[in-house]
């Protein structure tokens, strides 16, 4: 993928964000899991079929159980996944782990309102490309904008 590409699917995923319902426990994310040529094969959103769903978590269940992801898979998420969870089981760095995903894509890293969360360096340590793209994190910030007040 070109750093053009990147940033168009980024900014897909932060208008699928904005289908969040917005919640004053959680932030409002946009997901997409996307084939090394470009197809996009799955999007998610934050509380997008239940209110604890995360939107890496909702992406990649609407592949199937078990899904594998194929050679190039990346997934592009507004915010960094995250790496400590309460409501499930499983984080959404362990998820994208577990499908074999290769690259990750964010645009702003989770601030620790609700966690310390480390999903970028866990990725990068489990051999993944990681990339930030700071440059759009403020339309992020901008879907979060509840959180951050006050």
């Amino acid at each position: 993928m070109s750093d053009l590409d990147d940033c168009t699917l980024l900014t897909r995923a932060i208008e699928l964000a904005h289908r969040s319902p917005p919640s004053a426990t959680a932030f409002s994310v946009g997901a997409l899991v996307v084939a090394g040529d470009g197809t996009v094969l799955a999007e998610g959103w934050s509380r997008m079929h239940d209110s604890h769903d995360h939107a890496e978590e909702a992406a990649l269940a609407s592949l199937g159980r078990g899904w594998r992801a194929p050679p190039g898979t990346t997934v592009y998420s507004s915010l960094e996944p995250c790496s400590v969870r309460a409501s499930r089981p499983r984080t959404c760095t362990e998820l994208i782990l577990a499908a074999g995903v290769e690259r990750v894509v964010f645009a702003w890293r989770e601030p620790s309102i609700f966690v310390d969360c480390e999903g970028a360096e866990l990725l990068r340590a489990a051999g993944l490309e990681v990339v930030e793209v700071p440059e759009l994190a403020e339309e992020v910030r901008a879907v979060n904008r509840h959180l951050l007040a006050g």
